[in-house]
């Protein structure tokens, strides 16, 4: 009966050394964001409510994202005093377990059959929507959309079935202010040339774009993607044959004819053009392109522009909504190239001395009068918000000390 005893004490204590073990890993710490932690047990049950919700991707390296972004987004809302009250909290779990078609009863249920603890949820419910509203009540009054950000957003089919797209080479000259007799020399020149291979040869010579490394080569592009003044004389010419001079700020622009076809495209010549332009200094700079291509690669959107340019002087960003007529024409030569979402950074402004980073935003055709511009209002301002919210905790995380194990 003593050996007994001695070994169920032995079990005993193995059993409780092994558990308080177990709860010691699952309390250490495997993020500090600043001075908050995140816990091996905070990860891994993020972790498993990725996997119910079937999130695609590296979930370990989701959930650390994610939850590194709660403690941001909380320790700022914990610095202006924001707390959400437990009503408002029961009423968001409601509606989270609503939109999988179930009670919270039944949601919490299997939360359980897959060792999610309900705690978990309502971390991750609190967190998203106390900081959606913190959001709106933070940047509300620096979202406006007018209607003419409507009539951009309502991009309407057009009803003719085909549309004239011309293939064109391009050559911009753009000289220095004591080169400019000599440059107008070369364009008179080479507005004689019908050869492709000597437009080609002066292209990779002269030519101030980045298309000057395939001799100046554009692909197929509609002829209304063009300025308007401009749509004519590239109709009329001849195959290989090119254009006068033509003069835009700062220098001159020629094009050859390669080709002419009509093409299906089942869309209206646009009304309007909606494209941004942000001014980086330092012109064509080494460390102002590195800036623009910072910023091609962060975003997707004109919208996206907003949280870029925001904390800066607002005539760093121009948002136009303008006629196609109205566009300055070398402004209107790179846009012509451009797709909605696209960008270039061939141009300059202030003497060279400002770097414009253009994106083509929208080629807006004539709205549709049954549209619900209430909702469409309300998806631009979600948007917009969208990309403040982003672009602050990016601010957040830049300044924060985060150390991962």
């Amino acid at each position: 009966m003593r050996l007994f005893t001695y070994f169920a004490v032995i079990l005993a204590w193995a059993l409780t050394s092994s558990s308080a073990a177990l709860a010691q890993g699952q309390l250490t710490p495997v993020i500090t964001v600043n001075d908050k932690v995140v816990t091996r047990y905070e990860l891994n049950q993020r972790m498993r409510l990725l996997e119910l919700f079937r999130t695609p991707g590296d979930l370990n390296e989701v959930a650390r994202e994610g939850l590194i972004e709660d403690r941001l987004k909380q320790q700022e809302m914990d610095r202006v005093g924001l707390q959400m009250d437990p009503a408002s909290l029961e009423t968001a779990m409601n509606d989270f377990a609503a939109r999988a078609n179930m009670t919270l009863p039944q949601f919490t249920n299997v939360l359980a059959q897959n060792n999610v603890d309900v705690e978990t949820l309502r971390d991750f419910v609190a967190v998203g929507v106390a900081w959606r509203d913190y959001v709106r009540a933070r940047f509300s009054r620096e979202v406006t959309i007018t209607d003419a950000d409507i009539e951009r957003a309502l991009q309407a089919q057009g009803t003719q079935p085909t549309q004239i797209e011309v293939l064109l080479s391009e050559i911009i000259i753009a000289p220095p202010p004591d080169r400019q007799v000599q440059a107008a020399q070369a364009a008179r020149e080479i507005s004689q040339m019908r050869s492709y291979a000597d437009f080609e040869a002066a292209a990779r010579q002269v030519s101030a774009l980045p298309s000057r490394e395939n001799g100046g080569r554009l692909g197929w592009l509609p002829i209304s993607n063009y300025p308007p003044q401009l749509q004519q004389i590239l109709l009329d010419l001849a195959l290989g044959e090119v254009t006068e001079p033509i003069e835009i700020p700062n220098a001159i622009a020629l094009f050859q004819k390669r080709g002419m076809r009509e093409a299906p495209r089942a869309v209206q010549t646009p009304v309007s053009i909606d494209y941004a332009a942000y001014y980086i200094p330092g012109g064509q700079s080494d460390a102002a392109r590195r800036t623009a291509a910072d910023v091609k690669n962060n975003v997707d959107t004109c919208d996206d522009l907003y949280g870029i340019a925001r904390n800066q002087p607002s005539e760093m960003l121009d948002r136009l909504v303008v006629a196609p007529s109205e566009i300055s024409s070398d402004v209107a030569l790179e846009l012509a190239r451009l797709d909605p979402g696209e960008v270039s950074y061939n141009l300059t402004r202030d003497n060279g001395e400002t770097l414009v980073f253009l994106m083509m935003c929208a080629r807006n055709q004539a709205g549709s009068d049954t549209v619900d511009t209430a909702a469409v209002r309300n998806q631009l301002t979600s948007q917009r918000l969208a990309g403040l919210a982003d672009a602050l905790v990016a601010d957040l995380r830049a300044s924060a000390v985060i150390t991962s194990r």
